[in-house]
C-alpha cells in the first residue's frame, strides 16, 4: 500500500468509526435527500411549490456548508398524483437511490400508501401538510398540522361572534380519508357544542372533480332554511379552481355563507379571480402575509431561487403554509444530523427530540419529544382581492399536537409513540 493509499484508507475509516459514513448516500461526497411529491396530475397545483421549496433549501444549505462537510444532493421522482405509485416510488428512492431521508407527500392517501414502506425498511419521512391525525410513526416526523392545531380552532373561530357565529355547517371535501377522518372528528366537536345533526350537512366529490354548480346550489339551499351558515372545506388540489369559481359564478358571498379552507392557500388561489372571494377564510399555521424578519427573509429566499430556476408565473411566485413546514423540516432534520454526527436513521430519530427552529411564522417551533408533530401556531386569514390573507386571529403561540382526536373514542392513552 503506498502512502496515498494508506491516507485514503485511514480517512475512510476514521468516518466509519465517527459514524459519518452511510453507504452509497455519501456517494460522490454528497448526502442524497429524497423529494416525493407529484409534479403532474390533480396534486401538481399544490405539490410542484414543495418540490421547489425543497431545492432552494438544499441551495441555501449547501451555500453554507452543507451537512457534516458534504453537500446536499436532491433525488427528485414524480408519483404523479397515482397513489400506489407513491410507494413505488418510495421503495425506488430508498433501496436504490440509497437517500438518507425523504420529504414528500401531500395528502393522507400518498402518505398511507408509503407508510409501509418507510417502516419495513426503517428509513424516515417529512411530512409537511396539514392532515386528520388518527397516527403515530416511528418513520414519519409530521411537520403540518393535526387537527386540534387547525380544524378544531377554524370552527371553533366559525361559531365566535367575530367569526360570524355560525349554526350550521356544511362539511365539503375530496373523497378520501383525510376529509372523511376530519369531519368524523368535526361533527363529534359540533355534536358536543350542542349542533343537532339537521344543522349538519356532509358532501364529498372525487379528485379532479371540476362541476361544483349542483353542489353550491345545494348549499344556497341548505343555508336559507334560517340559521347562520358555514361551509367549511377539505376539497384538495386543482378541484379548488372551479369550486371558488363557482362561487363566484352563483354570488356566493362570505358575508352570506363564508367558507373556511383546510387546503387552499396562496398558491392554490394563484390559479383563480380572488376577488369575488374576499372575506372567505383558511386556517394554516403560517401566512405569506405574516410581518417578521424570518418571513422577509423566507420570502425573498423563494423568489430569488424562483428567478434563478426560471420557475413559471414568476410575477406571481407565492410562499404558503406547507412550504413553510418543509423548509422548517429540513432544518430540523439538518439540527438532528449535526447532533448525531451521523444520517444514521435511529441515530436522526433521536436526535430529532425537542429540535427547535425560529419559523417564518415569527414563531419558534419545537418538535415534540413524544409524538414526533411539531408544536405549531393557528392562524385564521381572510382572502383579500390579491390572493393574499389577512391575518384576523390566532394563537398567542404554538400548540402542541393531539394526533389522537379526543373527540374519537378510545383515543385517550394514544398520544406516546
Amino acid at each position: 500500500m503506498n502512502r496515498k493509499q494508506f491516507l485514503q484508507s485511514t480517512l475512510a475509516a476514521a468516518l466509519v468509526a465517527g459514524g459519518l459514513a452511510s453507504g452509497v448516500a455519501f456517494a460522490e461526497g454528497t448526502i442524497k435527500i429524497g423529494v416525493l411529491h407529484s409534479l403532474s396530475g390533480t396534486m401538481a397545483i399544490s405539490e410542484t411549490a414543495l418540490k421547489n421549496t425543497v431545492l432552494m433549501t438544499i441551495d441555501e444549505i449547501n451555500a453554507k456548508g452543507g451537512v457534516l462537510g458534504k453537500k446536499l444532493e436532491a433525488v427528485i421522482v414524480d408519483p404523479a398524483s397515482n397513489w400506489p405509485l407513491f410507494a413505488e416510488k418510495a421503495r425506488q428512492l430508498i433501496t436504490q437511490d440509497k437517500v438518507s431521508v425523504v420529504f414528500g407527500c401531500w395528502t393522507s392517501v400518498s402518505r398511507k400508501s408509503v407508510l409501509p414502506v418507510f417502516e419495513e425498511l426503517n428509513s424516515l419521512l417529512f411530512y409537511p401538510v396539514q392532515y386528520e391525525g388518527e397516527e403515530l410513526s416511528q418513520n414519519v416526523f409530521y411537520t403540518g398540522a393535526a387537527p386540534n392545531q387547525q380544524a378544531i380552532p377554524a370552527v371553533e373561530y366559525l361559531m365566535s361572534k367575530d367569526g360570524g357565529g355560525a349554526k350550521r355547517f356544511v362539511l365539503l371535501g375530496t373523497d378520501y380519508v383525510y376529509p372523511r377522518t376530519t369531519n368524523k372528528i368535526l361533527r363529534s366537536f359540533l355534536k358536543s357544542k350542542g349542533v343537532a345533526e339537521a344543522d349538519i350537512m356532509e358532501d364529498y366529490t372525487p379528485f379532479g372533480h371540476s362541476d361544483y354548480q349542483t353542489i353550491i346550489a345545494k348549499i344556497k339551499k341548505f343555508a336559507a332554511e334560517g340559521k347562520k351558515t358555514a361551509v367549511i372545506s377539505t376539497i384538495n388540489g386543482d378541484s379548488n379552481v372551479p369550486f371558488y369559481k363557482e362561487l363566484g359564478n352563483q354570488g356566493l358571498k362570505a358575508t352570506d355563507v363564508p367558507v373556511v379552507a383546510f387546503s387552499v392557500g396562496e398558491e392554490e388561489l394563484r390559479g383563480v379571480d380572488a376577488k369575488p372571494l374576499v372575506g372567505h377564510l383558511a386556517a394554516w399555521n403560517y401566512f405569506m402575509s405574516v410581518k417578521n424578519p424570518q418571513n422577509t427573509a423566507f420570502i425573498k429566499a423563494y423568489q430569488a431561487w424562483a428567478k434563478k430556476n426560471s420557475v413559471p408565473n414568476l410575477d406571481t411566485v407565492v410562499t404558503n403554509d406547507p412550504m413553510e413546514a418543509t423548509y422548517v423540516g429540513i432544518y430540523l432534520w439538518k439540527q438532528a444530523v449535526e447532533k448525531a454526527k451521523s444520517v444514521d436513521v435511529d441515530k436522526v430519530r433521536k436526535a430529532m427530540s425537542g429540535q427547535s427552529f425560529k419559523a417564518p411564522s415569527g414563531f419558534v417551533l419545537k418538535m415534540d419529544e413524544t409524538n414526533h408533530h411539531l408544536h405549531k401556531p393557528v392562524m385564521i386569514g381572510e382572502i383579500q382581492a390579491d390572493g393574499q390573507f389577512d391575518v384576523v386571529w390566532k394563537t398567542k403561540g404554538p400548540i402542541r399536537a393531539q394526533p389522537w382526536s379526543p373527540f374519537i373514542a378510545g383515543n385517550e392513552v394514544k398520544q406516546k409513540l
